[in-house]
Parts: structure tokens; C-alpha cells; sequence
């Protein structure tokens, strides 16, 4: 497992950007702007993890600025937590060997969510490419909300 990058949401991005990359001393590494989500996404690192965080995609701070305005409240700011994984489909059998309850499945082989015991959303991300869709995970229903 490796870890990716934490997310949490902008209400202003140049404000974000400003306490975060002219105040803290994060930098930004890449940025993805979607027309048809709109929303932004922001890649920031602090200065020691630059060079790496270029190279491999992390450790990151993904700040998304939703272009359409959102009141943020009972931590609807704060996204969640991503991890890359070997195995997407060994992974979240393990865990739900264990009692996790997977909330959003693996159908595409790629990425799952789940939740830890405090509510914290839990991204799983395949490393590589996806895998192959493959059962029970290609027909399971969400649980819940990530």
C-alpha cells in the first residue's frame, strides 16, 4: 500500500491557494480543471516531497474547487484519504473478511471506497492499470455514503 494524497474542499479557490502555496509554503504540482464536473482539482506538496511527489503522484494535498457554489458543513469539506494498492479485488475481500464494509465496490477493478470507524472516507486506488471486472465486485451495490 502507498499512500496518495488527502483531499478537502475549496469554497474560494484562490484564497485556498493562497493560505496553503503563499502562506504555508505548499507548492503546486499539477492541476486538472474538468468543464463537464466542473470542478478544479489542485496538486499541491510541501518543498521536500516536490521532486517526488511530481515523479510518483504523491504524498499530495488535492485541494477541489466545485465551480458551482456549496456550503460545506459536518466536515463535507474534508474528502477523504487514497491509497494505492497491489490488488484492488484481494484487498477489499481482506477487509471484508475483517467486518469493513466496502461502500463503494471495486466494479471497475480500479477504485473502492470505504470508511473508517470514525467516518473518514477511505479512497483504494489499483496500481497500474485496472483490473479485469470480475465478480462478486462487478455486480455489488454501493453501501452507504463515501
Amino acid at each position: 500500500m502507498k499512500y496518495l494524497h488527502t483531499m478537502v474542499r475549496a469554497s474560494d479557490l484562490d484564497a485556498s491557494l493562497d493560505f496553503y502555496c503563499n502562506k504555508l509554503g505548499l507548492e503546486e504540482v499539477n492541476r486538472h480543471e474538468s468543464e463537464g464536473g466542473r470542478f478544479t482539482l489542485v496538486y499541491l506538496a510541501a518543498p521536500g516531497d516536490v521532486e517526488r511527489a511530481s515523479a510518483e503522484s504523491s504524498p499530495l494535498l488535492e485541494i477541489t474547487w466545485n465551480w458551482d457554489p456549496e456550503e460545506y458543513s459536518g466536515g463535507r469539506n474534508f474528502g477523504h484519504l487514497a491509497y494505492r494498492v497491489e490488488d484492488i479485488y484481494a484487498t477489499c475481500q481482506r477487509l471484508l473478511d475483517a467486518g469493513v464494509t466496502i461502500n463503494r465496490p471495486p466494479r471497475d477493478g480500479h477504485m473502492a471506497f470505504i470508511r473508517s470507524p470514525d467516518g473518514i472516507s477511505i479512497e483504494l486506488l489499483q496500481a497500474g492499470g485496472s483490473l479485469p471486472p470480475r465478480e462478486p465486485w462487478a455486480s455489488m451495490a454501493n453501501t452507504g455514503s463515501w
